[in-house]
């Protein structure tokens, strides 16, 4: 049991990648709050591995503050956080993207993770024991693709606030590292495309991954194992692409 005594909020862990980080921990030992702006999915991961679910906006410093207390409550502190929820606009023009939209992108991808440091970091600083932040940005933050500038732009912001907070936080032996994915099979998958996942539209994205395939809920999951665990307690600031190649 790779993460026994540890407790952990993963956010957008009703479906895709973050159900798949939430059932790895859970499986590893973990106590998890899964927490997801569709409290139903949040329910249904939750029950199926034994968590605590919490219905919540990652957008809204209210409900990141409900989950972290949730998970001190509830299992009596915390030491993981994977901020995991984020969202995208559809990829086309960027002149194409509206106001409303760009706002919602920005707030749930950028903002959620001021929100969540306000949060969690008094806590994990008054614990003692230091901790392990996780957020899950993208390639598209490293190698951004055309057609996605704005929700490229919000994963360059996520991988800057990494490094920055990982070195503002290192005398708290709290560690910050981001994960990198490339596209995967997930709910946003056709949103990323701009069109129907048909199979030529995916083999021209497959194209572009030396290994050939999408990334997995399983592939990002082991990843944060990794960077959830003691094993890794010297690595902190670290941009980790899971990708297949994509980015080298």
């Amino acid at each position: 049991m790779r993460l026994q005594g540890k407790v952990a909020v993963v956010t957008g862990a009703g479906g895709g990648f973050g159900e798949g980080i939430a059932r790895l921990f859970a499986a590893q030992g973990a106590k998890v709050v899964v927490a997801d702006l569709d409290g139903d999915a949040a329910a249904r991961v939750a029950g199926e591995i034994g968590a605590t679910p919490l219905q919540g906006d990652v957008s809204q410093g209210a409900d990141v503050q409900a989950m972290v207390d949730a998970a001190v409550k509830a299992h009596g502190g915390l030491d993981i956080v994977v901020n995991n929820a984020g969202t995208t606009h559809r990829n086309q023009p960027m002149l194409g993207v509206d106001e409303a939209t760009f706002d919602r992108v920005y707030a749930v991808n950028v903002k959620s993770i001021y929100w969540m440091a306000q949060s969690a970091v008094p806590v994990l600083r008054a614990q003692g024991r230091g901790g392990s932040i996780i957020n899950i940005s993208s390639t598209a933050g490293i190698r951004p693709r055309p057609g996605l500038v704005w929700y490229n732009g919000t994963k360059g912001a996520v991988n800057t606030m990494t490094q920055c907070m990982a070195i503002e936080l290192a005398p708290d032996n709290i560690r910050v590292n981001a994960i990198c994915p490339v596209l995967g099979a997930t709910g946003l998958t056709e949103l990323f495309m701009g069109q129907p996942n048909s199979p030529e539209v995916q083999q021209r994205f497959l194209s572009s991954i030396p290994l050939g395939r999408m990334s997995t809920p399983a592939d990002i999951a082991n990843a944060c194992l990794w960077l959830a665990e003691d094993s890794s307690s010297f690595i902190t600031g670290v941009l980790l692409p899971v990708d297949g190649g994509r980015v080298a």
